[in-house]
């Protein structure tokens, strides 16, 4: 825990630092969620395609979606959130356009939620 994904547009692919942005989004779950850093799980989706409002050519799209276990609290949500949107321009590299960025935090099923290591 946290289970994190983040989903961004083909655009960025060749400029988009994503290993040190899931680094530091690790980093900022541990310090304003004290998540435990070996519990941080964070995955990369490279989507195609993304409209954003009426014109598809003008914005990249980031979409970042954290899931906690129940107990934080609404403002460590927000805090989090605004962390990630005021740390993710480090790690766009040289992408000149303007990119439209989205940060939700929701909630695990504590009861249902299982997690392992497999294998050698």
């Amino acid at each position: 825990m946290p289970l994190i994904t983040v989903d961004y547009t083909d655009r960025l692919a060749e400029s988009f630092d994503r290993r040190g942005f899931g680094l530091a989004l690790n980093r900022l779950a541990v310090k304003l969620l004290d998540a435990r850093p070996t519990g941080c799980k964070t995955r990369f989706r490279r989507t195609e395609e993304a409209v954003v409002g009426a014109d598809a050519e003008t914005f990249a799209l980031v979409v970042i979606e954290f899931r906690v276990f129940p107990g934080r609290s609404a403002a460590a949500k927000a805090a989090l959130s605004e962390a990630v949107l005021a740390a993710l321009p480090e790690y766009l590299g040289a992408y000149a356009g303007p990119v439209q960025a989205t940060v939700a935090v929701g909630e695990l099923d504590s009861a249902a939620y299982r997690s392992a290591t497999l294998g050698g």
